[in-house]
């Protein structure tokens, strides 16, 4: 979440009348995150996110989206669907940007999960994967193994500016992945993104699974990997206590059991994974407009991840 848009106070006012949701009460931008716009509204009724959709998040992207929301609401997970307004639309237009008013849900992200809460966590993906298995609507995943060489490429040898060499490390080790990439796993969709930050919790319960805005059809395991690299490192990208990752697996497990070639899989899935983010966040890094209210995310926090999974290759074993 971020804000890159600003909306007045009127303009927010004259759209959130579109609903039946009271009146405005107040709105405050929120900075945590990347790639869309978002504000915490409160009404005289209740309150609410609203997101402007902007970056990466395609317009023409949003009913896959919204429908996969819709569906894994109707499956009794804890994912906020959009609020429809009196005429039934969910996908509105405000400030120039495609604009959702989405249902608030209560928690708080953690920064340290124990393993408990990560057991949890992991669970709670693997019920979202029982939840999608009759899920039509398809996605291609923009930013998967085929995007990382164009990204790479695109970052070209301003890398070297966050961290000297930093290209040519990259380079061999997705060189190694593309090799290693197990094309032949099965597929559905995915939300791609799990990090702590994007699941909610009270206690040791999961109260929210939210931003699915780079979910997409892809590899499943895959889905596993990237919330490993993100629930079983701190901030700075060290690793934490072992029995964290193992909590991540061993809660997905209990909902949704990896078949013997995801779990050999996870290694190399996972360091890709960790290309993926060190990427998307060094390109971030380097174009940011300095005038954002964005938080701008370490790219080698990512780059520290994938050295532990080089150093750990039977990390899942």
């Amino acid at each position: 979440m971020a804000v890159y848009t600003h909306v007045p106070a009127e303009s927010l006012a004259l759209f959130l009348s579109r609903y039946d949701v009271g009146e405005l009460v107040s709105a405050k931008g929120i900075a945590e995150g990347v790639e869309n716009s978002n504000y915490l509204v409160d009404t005289t009724q209740a309150r609410f996110i609203l997101t402007l959709y902007e970056k990466r998040v395609a317009s023409n992207d949003l009913p896959f989206f919204m429908a996969l929301l819709d569906h894994l609401n109707a499956k009794g997970l804890p994912v906020p669907p959009a609020i429809k307004d009196r005429g039934g639309i969910e996908i509105q237009e405000l400030e120039g940007r495609p604009a959702c008013l989405i249902k608030f849900l209560p928690g708080v992200s953690l920064s340290l999960p124990s393993p408990t809460q990560a057991r949890a966590a992991g669970e709670a993906m693997g019920a979202m994967h029982n939840a999608v298995a009759d899920f039509t609507e398809t996605r291609p995943n923009t930013l998967g193994v085929t995007g990382w060489r164009p990204l790479l490429d695109q970052c070209g040898r301003s890398l070297d500016q966050i961290e000297p060499g930093l290209f040519d490390r990259v380079d061999a080790a997705l060189a190694t992945v593309e090799h290693e990439w197990r094309a032949d796993l099965p597929v559905s969709a995915i939300h791609a993104d799990l990090f702590p930050d994007n699941v909610l919790m009270l206690g040791e319960r999961v109260t929210g699974l939210i931003d699915f805005y780079f979910a997409c059809t892809d590899l499943r395991a895959y889905d596993l990997a990237v919330m490993h690299t993100s629930w079983a490192f701190d901030d700075n990208g060290a690793a934490l206590d072992p029995a964290v990752g193992r909590a991540i697996v061993a809660g997905y497990e209990t909902a949704h059991p990896l078949l013997p070639e995801e779990r050999a899989a996870l290694s190399v899935l996972a360091r890709g994974a960790c290309i993926r983010f060190l990427l998307t966040r060094a390109w971030d890094w380097l174009n940011t407009p300095a005038d954002a209210l964005v938080t701008r995310k370490d790219p080698l926090a990512y780059l520290r991840r994938l050295d532990w999974y080089d150093a750990h290759p039977k990390a899942f074993a």
